[in-house]
């Protein structure tokens, strides 16, 4: 019987190449991962629909998060008030009842002094906010970088029984 675990994957907009990437992975890795009995389901707001909520749109990706076994959020120049949401509804969860498991991914990359906004306090807060909870970030420099941390951390996963 094949188990399935479901990741989250938040960011921005600006990182769309980055998630495409992470989304290509996923189905790279479910190919070898079925053999072991494992499915990842990828949850990402690109397949939610747009049509009015009876509620808020963002309830149901706060609701999608609740029933993941792993959020990953990537951030690189601002963190907006629903990514810091969909950030909170994770941790909140995850101190109640251990899940999901939160990775949070910093791009390091170069940018254009022009396209530097004061958004990038909000990133600056967000960096000191988590730091504060004891929660450690990574760092990545491009997506394939992105790729092969998180590749890391579903093995080590995988060993320790959480997948």
């Amino acid at each position: 019987m094949t188990q399935k675990k479901k990741i989250f994957l938040a960011s921005s907009s600006e990182l769309v190449d980055d998630r495409q990437a992470f989304e290509i992975f996923i189905s790279r890795e479910n190919s070898r991962l079925i053999t072991q009995g494992i499915y990842l389901e990828l949850v990402i707001w690109e397949d939610f629909l747009d049509a009015m909520s009876q509620t808020r749109l963002q309830d149901e990706y706060n609701k999608a998060i609740l029933d993941c076994d792993i959020f990953i959020m990537l951030f690189f120049t601002k963190v907006g008030k629903y990514t810091r949401e969909e950030f909170q509804t994770a941790y909140d969860s995850f101190k109640a009842n251990g899940k999901p498991i939160v990775y949070t991914y910093f791009k390091d990359a170069n940018i254009n002094m022009g396209n530097i906004s004061d958004e990038v306090l909000s990133l600056l807060q967000f960096k000191k906010d988590i730091g504060e909870l004891g929660h450690f970030f990574t760092t990545y420099k491009d997506s394939a970088d992105l790729l092969f941390q998180f590749s890391n951390q579903l093995k080590k996963l995988m060993d320790q029984g959480k997948l």
